[in-house]
This record gives structure tokens, C-alpha cells and sequence, in this order.
């Protein structure tokens, strides 16, 4: 049985200065090596690096809290879409990436 890999999102509100004014932070335990994704999705997506790195992490905040809480009224209409996009991303994703070997 394989260790959640442990992770620390910070987010940081700046100023004209780029001085941080404010700030949220928590930890996440996740299956997947986020890093990872994040390089394949640079690789395999056609975004910019950084709408890459946005979705990806965006993708892993959201889909684990959506599948631990599917049943709820929030996510019960949304689900299925959720699920159509990830799988239609994963799909482009591989198929980039066995081209570009």
C-alpha cells in the first residue's frame, strides 16, 4: 500500500509591492504526486505552463473533495460533467504524451 504524498498550499494575496497583505494556507494528503501532474499537464494540455500548473492543482483540490463528498446537493448535478471532462482530459493528456516520445 503506497503513502499519501504530503503537500502544503499557500496562497498569498499581494500588493503593487508584491508584499503578501494577506494569506490562507492548509495541508493535503493526496494519492497522486502533484508534481507530477502539473508536468504532465505543461506537457500534454496545449495551455500555457501556468494555466497548466493553475488547472492541475485546481483539478486535485477539487476532484478528491467532489468524489469524498458525491451525494451532496452541491456536487450531485455537477458530478457527471466533472466526470466527462476528466476523463476527455486524461485522453488528450496520454495521447500528447505518446506522441511526444
Amino acid at each position: 500500500m503506497s503513502k499519501d504524498n504530503q503537500y502544503r498550499i499557500t496562497v498569498e494575496h499581494l500588493d503593487e509591492n508584491q508584499h503578501s497583505i494577506q494569506q490562507l494556507q492548509f495541508e493535503l494528503q493526496d494519492r497522486e504526486d502533484l508534481f507530477k501532474l502539473v508536468e504532465n499537464l505543461k506537457m500534454g494540455s496545449g495551455l500555457p505552463e501556468s494555466e497548466a500548473t493553475q488547472l492541475s492543482v485546481g483539478l486535485r483540490l477539487l476532484g478528491p473533495l467532489m468524489m469524498h463528498n458525491r451525494k451532496h446537493p452541491l456536487f450531485i448535478d455537477f458530478m457527471p460533467h466533472f466526470k466527462t471532462f476528466m476523463q476527455n482530459l486524461k485522453t488528450t493528456i496520454k495521447s500528447a504524451l505518446n506522441h511526444s516520445t
